[in-house]
């Protein structure tokens, strides 16, 4: 008997590493604008209140690829802005992150532990504030979209000695991990691709949107 289970326990081990090989892409992974467009319009239809959408977290055998479309709205220079904070819509108590400086003010922004991203945008403009320090924080949720979607581990709360650029269409943007980012102003709106490395696989492993399925 004891022969016979190291015997199946070999021949486990020995597929799994094919099973997993088999999991990567062997030819080119096509996203079209179709698809985008698809993703954006069932975000609309469905009121969805987060902007960030996902298409597809693609497993790349070493690591995973999450592939984003974000569509953000109107916002005054005055308003708090909010770089996906509030995308899990956490009901538990949230942790503390960041600095705590009782006070401190300014814009909201997030940053992601985990996850880069870069930004390519398609469609309108905005001041992106990127870097400083994020102060009086919350971590996202464990159940939170943000975590097990969108960027993984994060960090939300207000943004402080942050440097802002105005981005338009054709802009390219990399955001490495823990730098923190949101918006400060978007006079109209603002549409984005958001390419995500998942170096510890921490997003939902084959994950496709529903408009898509």
């Amino acid at each position: 008997m004891r022969r016979l289970i190291l015997q199946i326990l070999a021949m486990v081990f020995a597929v799994c590493p094919t099973i997993a090989l088999a999991q990567a892409p062997k030819d080119g992974v096509y996203i079209t604008d179709e698809d985008i467009k698809a993703v954006l319009k069932h975000a609309a239809d469905t009121h969805r209140t987060i902007p960030d959408n996902t298409l597809r977290v693609i497993d790349m055998d070493k690591y995973q690829l999450g592939v984003a479309v974000v569509n953000r709205g109107a916002m005054g220079s005055a308003a708090p802005a909010n770089a996906n904070a509030a995308a899990g819509g956490n009901a538990a108590p949230a942790t503390a992150c960041g600095e705590q400086r009782p006070g401190a003010t300014g814009p909201n922004g997030i940053f992601h532990d985990d996850t880069a991203e870069s930004y390519v945008v398609i469609s309108g403009a905005g001041t992106l504030i990127t870097g400083g320090t994020i102060v009086n924080g919350k971590r996202s949720g464990p159940t939170d979209e943000v975590t097990t979607v969108l960027n993984g581990p994060s960090c939300g709360g207000t943004m402080v000695g942050y440097t802002s650029r105005q981005i338009k269409v054709g802009d390219v943007i990399i955001i490495p991990e823990h730098v923190p980012h949101g918006f400060s102003a978007i006079p109209d709106h603002i549409t984005y691709l958001s390419i995500r490395p998942d170096l510890k696989k921490v997003l939902m492993h084959g994950y496709v949107n529903p408009a898509l399925k």
